[in-house]
């Protein structure tokens, strides 16, 4: 083999996030509670599928934000109230699927009713001590965290109940991580929900809610990568999208994002296209997000660099490797852990376009260069000497 062509196993060059991996969350595993960093397949049933990745990616060692699940066994505590049960159910037999204006005000209904209703004390004094055990852990007071829908009928095969649930984000003291956890619990009667489960003929008691509370990373930037270049489905690619700040503004549609081709094997950049950035959204000294102006030439600079590009497709490739499978990832750079390591993963998901498009073999006027190989094989040339 050429030495200065070496193969070279680059998945494994990415330095360990110590901040996310090293070290376990001092804290125990209740009946209420699963810590990511501790998390088993046995537990997917009651974390639900966004939360099953989570810890998934976490046991896998790649770097996730620190946090933990609150079971489905506690969004179960809350139907052992008779009355809300009652009230629950009478609202939803007045619904006319027809009618998606009164469908609305129902759903509204119901969950007021479900955050009205008190947390079980036991369930309260688990996310508590949970909560206080994060912070502990990251070594910051009231560390702010995103709460997160993670319903179990993310797992079904045959229906898509993606986006359907809410997520808060920036969420800050216990007692708004409480409130917050009982919104996501009513946002499994959003409308869009209660219509999705008629039309798919599913029993509203067949879904449950897990929600996961998870340390909020302060972004330089963030983006997504794709294991496969999303245009024409070549899996020798990773494809990079970046912008300044939170997702926000590449979601609501204000800013394009940089994009970015990476090649998988020589750790090149191949392709990239740079856009005007002009707006960001970023979490303010008072810890609310802001939009805020880009100016200057930062606007049109890229938003990472390629060493940051070398890391996030290392990263990317890493996760294609675990699941066996192309990957959509989640990323972003944290601007308060050092540069080299600030790389973090904040979701992934199977590409569904290009890896579920039957392989076509490539051929040329019928030749068949394999057919070729292996004819040569078992039927040697002769060799002629003069």
């Amino acid at each position: 083999m050429c030495e200065s062509c070496p193969i070279v196993d680059w998945e494994h060059e990415l330095p360990t996030v110590r901040y996310f991996t090293a070290t376990k969350v001092d804290a125990e595993m209740t009946e209420h509670i699963v810590w990511f960093d501790r998390y088993e397949p046995a537990h997917k049933p009651f974390v639900g599928g966004k939360n099953a990745s989570l810890g998934e990616m976490m046991m896998a060692e790649l770097p996730v934000p620190p946090g933990f699940a609150v079971t489905t066994v506690a969004y179960d505590q809350i139907w052992q109230d008779a009355q809300l049960v009652t009230q629950v159910n009478d609202l939803l037999r007045a619904i006319d699927h027809d009618d998606h204006a009164g469908n609305r005000v129902i759903s509204d209904q119901i969950r007021t009713l479900i955050e009205a209703a008190p947390i079980p004390p036991e369930v309260a004094d688990d996310v508590r001590q949970a909560y206080a055990a994060l912070c502990t852990h990251c070594g910051i007071d009231d560390v702010p965290v995103a709460v997160r829908s993670s319903a179990t009928a993310e797992d079904m095969p045959d229906a898509s109940f993606a986006g359907q649930q809410d997520t808060f984000l920036w969420i800050v003291g216990a007692d708004a991580v409480l409130e917050n956890l009982r919104k996501c619990w009513s946002s499994i009667f959003t409308d869009r929900a209660i219509a999705y489960r008629h039309s798919m003929g599913y029993l509203h008691q067949s879904i449950a809610m897990s929600v996961g509370i998870q340390k909020m990373i302060d972004p330089i930037s963030s983006g997504v990568a794709f294991t496969l270049n999303p245009t024409n489905g070549d899996r020798s690619q990773v494809a990079i999208d970046a912008s300044w700040g939170l997702g926000e503004a590449v979601v609501s549609g204000e800013v394009t994002p940089d994009n970015f081709l990476v090649d998988k094997v020589l750790r090149e950049v191949i392709e990239r296209k740079i856009s005007d950035k002009g707006v960001e959204y970023c979490l303010t000294d008072d810890g609310v997000v802001e939009k805020l102006e880009v100016t200057g030439a930062r606007r049109k600079r890229p938003a990472v660099t390629d060493d940051d590009l070398t890391a996030i497709a290392i990263l990317a490739r890493r996760a294609e490797k675990h699941y066996g499978c192309p990957q959509d990832v989640e990323w972003a750079l944290d601007k308060h852990l050092p540069p080299g390591e600030n790389v973090v993963m904040l979701q992934s998901r199977p590409e569904t376009v290009w890896s579920q498009k039957p392989k076509t073999p490539i051929t040329t006027d019928g030749y068949d260069p394999m057919k070729s190989i292996v004819s040569t094989l078992m039927t040697p040339l002769n060799n002629k000497t003069d």
